[in-house]
C-alpha cells in the first residue's frame, strides 16, 4: 500500500510537468473516475484502486500548479513532448534518497477519457524495488454529485476529502 501511494505521488509529479510551449490538457468539469493498477492490471497482489474526483476548470488548474510546483522541487528534468496524438513525459526525480527515472505517455481527449501508462526505474532501490509500472484509466462519468464541491474525491475505501482543502493545508513552499 504505501509503496502504491509513492508510485502515485511520483506519478503525479510526472503528470503535472512544467508549462511549456506544449500544455496538459485541461479535463472536463464534472465527477471523473480514475482507476489506477500497478503493472497495467489489478491483481490479487496488487488490487488497483477506483477514485472518483469532482473538478471544476479552477480545481484543475489548482492541482496542475500544485503538481508542477512539487516537480520543480523534485525533479532535475521534466521533458514534455507530443509523439502523433500523445504526451510523453520523460523525467528525473528525487523522492528522498531515491533517484526515479520515468516516462509517461498520456493519451484520450481529456473530455470523456483518458489513460496515462507510467514505467519508473529507481536508484537506489525504493523500498525494495528497482522499477514500477502504473497505468490510470480516467473516464468522465457526469455532473458532479448532489452535496460535493469541486475538490471532493471519494477514495476507494470511502474516505473523502478536499483537494483544496488539503492543498491549503500544506506548507508554503519556499
Amino acid at each position: 500500500m504505501t509503496f502504491r501511494l509513492l508510485s502515485l505521488a511520483a506519478v503525479a509529479c510526472l503528470l503535472a510537468g512544467p508549462a511549456l510551449a506544449i500544455d496538459y490538457p485541461a479535463r472536463k468539469p464534472g465527477l471523473w473516475e480514475i482507476q489506477t493498477g500497478e503493472g497495467g492490471a489489478a491483481t490479487a497482489k496488487a488490487p488497483g484502486q477506483t477514485i472518483q474526483q469532482c473538478i471544476d476548470a479552477a480545481t484543475d488548474k489548482a492541482m496542475r500548479e500544485m503538481g508542477q510546483g512539487m516537480g520543480k522541487d523534485m525533479c532535475s528534468k521534466q521533458d514534455l513532448r507530443l509523439e502523433g496524438v500523445k504526451l510523453v513525459i520523460d523525467s528525473v526525480c528525487k523522492i528522498g534518497p531515491t533517484t526515479a527515472t520515468s516516462r509517461a505517455v498520456m493519451s484520450g481527449d481529456f473530455s470523456s477519457a483518458y489513460r496515462v501508462e507510467s514505467k519508473s526505474t529507481y536508484s537506489p532501490p525504493l523500498m525494495g524495488r528497482t522499477e514500477g509500472t502504473s497505468v490510470v484509466d480516467a473516464k468522465w462519468v457526469g455532473p458532479c454529485k448532489p452535496g460535493q464541491k469541486p475538490g471532493d474525491m471519494v477514495m476507494g475505501n470511502g474516505m473523502k476529502m478536499n483537494m483544496l482543502d488539503a492543498m491549503a493545508k500544506m506548507p508554503p513552499r519556499k
